[in-house]
């Protein structure tokens, strides 16, 4: 009793008045809870609708009491982040373990400044051991650390001797892995970057991965294992190595099944994604879009994660031309409390891919605002934009598409030429071919004089080629939204309903 007695003493004697968190719980409405519901509600209120809704008018004085007021619960929420619930397991599997030892950590901290040695002593053992199972090197560090300053201070000779070795290889392993982690940040820096950047990366990326290999080998640790894995993976994706970005995932599930990968630290979500990425980029979308529906449980709705990881799902969809599945995809995606609070770029991604969904799938009877919104955005998208990095082709053929369904000419021959220039401009590389051959497919279109039966013949060849052509690495890719070979069987549909007409021919 003498330990739970001491604590309930500094507790008692050294407790706050009052608590610094919010009563959640408390049925008293108060200002507090009031203006923590407004935003809950409504996160885009204004200063001034806050201010209404909690005192009535907006003057000065109501103003500066709500200034006062935000700054006190922003305080007590940021408190409130202790006792947050870390329990579900499609958040970050890492990340309740990685809390779990701070909080011991924090309380060792605050008990050792009280002198209270004996609980302090049994609590670092208890954090040493959750750190070493979860493989947090830097706390096994801390804890070892501190563990040999308090047996230094009660002059405990052997648990010193013990614990002094425990610390010195727990800090020769974390010199390996913030090695390691040094050569992946420097490498992750680059992949983000510009397409030359990357291009750059790619050549010594071997080199970095072999580094990489020859750490792990010493280090034996889940983080220089994962630093590999990751480092693997981008080296394939930037080669547009696809089959093998599905080997290397699968083997990862297949060693964390057999106890061969630290549980409480391999986020199978990444590798999930990951895979379902590779079979989308590999033409395998019907293999992708059943994992993806075994694999959509382990996102929680709650996470950006979620939204990625329904991004391919719906592009998995489009491209094995399941279009009422991918739209079902998409308003449930929609319906997600977080999806209008996206990056803009994020955002407009989904319209995007929400105009290709609607083109292609029979025309309803009534058109929303909101659909004639996405339809004149679209129309309006530059030629050619940096923040659209990848989508540009997208964009200029999803035009191209509508207007020759309107058979409008002058539209399709501006957009046909657009098109020609941004190929000139953009797509000279070798690893830019896919989109070369299917740009040069709706040249013939013109060559042909919009005459279906005569392009569809000419084409073949390019078509063939085409098709034996494989998606390019991730640091050169067009997005293929719906994949060119059923774009070209979408324009030549569109053609055999009728060829585009001059505007003064349409009217006689």
């Amino acid at each position: 009793m003498n330990e739970i007695a001491n604590l309930a003493r500094i507790v008692t004697f050294r407790g706050l008045t009052s608590l610094p968190v919010l009563d959640m719980r408390n049925n008293q409405s108060n200002k507090e809870n009031q203006f923590v519901s407004i935003l809950t509600k409504a996160p885009d209120s204004t200063q001034l609708q806050v201010v209404k809704a909690l005192y009535g008018k907006p003057t000065v004085a109501n103003v500066r009491a709500l200034q006062k007021l935000q700054s006190r619960v922003r305080s007590k929420l940021l408190n409130q982040l202790y006792f947050l619930d870390h329990s579900d397991p499609r958040h970050f599997v890492s990340r309740r373990y990685e809390l779990e030892c701070l909080d011991q950590l924090h309380k060792v901290s605050i008990l050792y400044a009280e002198r209270d040695f004996k609980l302090s002593e049994r609590m670092l053992q208890r954090c040493l051991r959750l750190a070493e199972a979860g493989e947090f090197t830097q706390y096994v560090v801390q804890s070892a650390r501190m563990l040999r300053n308090l047996h230094t201070e009660q002059r405990q000779a052997i648990p010193y001797k013990k614990i002094v070795k425990v610390l010195l290889r727990a800090q020769q392993l974390l010199a390996w892995e913030d090695e390691a982690e040094q050569l992946y940040a420097d490498t992750q820096l680059a992949l983000s970057g510009t397409v030359a950047a990357r291009r750059a990366v790619l050549a010594v990326l071997p080199c970095r991965i072999e580094q990489l290999e020859a750490l792990h080998r010493r280090a034996r640790s889940f983080t220089t294992y994962n630093l590999v894995y990751r480092a693997r993976l981008a080296y394939e994706e930037l080669q547009g190595n696809f089959s093998e970005m599905i080997r290397v995932t699968a083997a990862a599930a297949r060693r964390l099944r057999e106890g061969k990968v630290n549980a409480r630290r391999f986020d199978i979500r990444f590798n999930h994604f990951v895979s379902i990425y590779a079979y989308l980029r590999s033409r395998q979308p019907m293999q992708g879009l059943r994992l993806a529906e075994q694999y959509s449980r382990d996102f929680h709705p709650s996470s950006n994660n979620w939204f990625y990881f329904q991004e391919h799902h719906v592009l998995l969809a489009l491209h094995a031309e399941q279009y009422e599945r991918a739209q079902h995809l998409l308003t449930l995606t929609a319906k997600n409390p977080g999806y209008p609070n996206q990056l803009e770029t994020a955002l407009q991604r989904w319209d995007l891919y929400r105009s290709y969904i609607e083109f292609v799938l029979p025309p309803q009877r009534v058109t929303t605002a909101r659909q004639r919104q996405i339809a004149q955005w679209v129309l309006q998208l530059p030629e050619y934009s940096r923040d659209k990095r990848g989508h540009n082709v997208a964009i200029l053929v999803l035009q191209l598409l509508h207007f020759l369904r309107e058979r409008n000419l002058e539209e399709v021959l501006l957009r046909l030429e657009r098109l020609r220039k941004y190929q000139q401009r953009h797509l000279y590389e070798p690893t830019t071919l896919r989109s070369r051959l299917f740009l040069r497919l709706l040249q013939v279109i013109i060559d042909k004089n919009f005459d279906a039966a005569q392009a569809a013949e000419r084409g073949k060849a390019l078509l063939q080629q085409l098709r034996e052509t494989p998606p390019p690495g991730e640091a050169f890719a067009e997005v293929e939204i719906i994949p060119y070979e059923h774009l070209w069987e979408l324009v030549l549909r569109l053609l055999r309903e009728g060829a585009p007409v001059a505007k003064e021919s349409s009217s006689v």
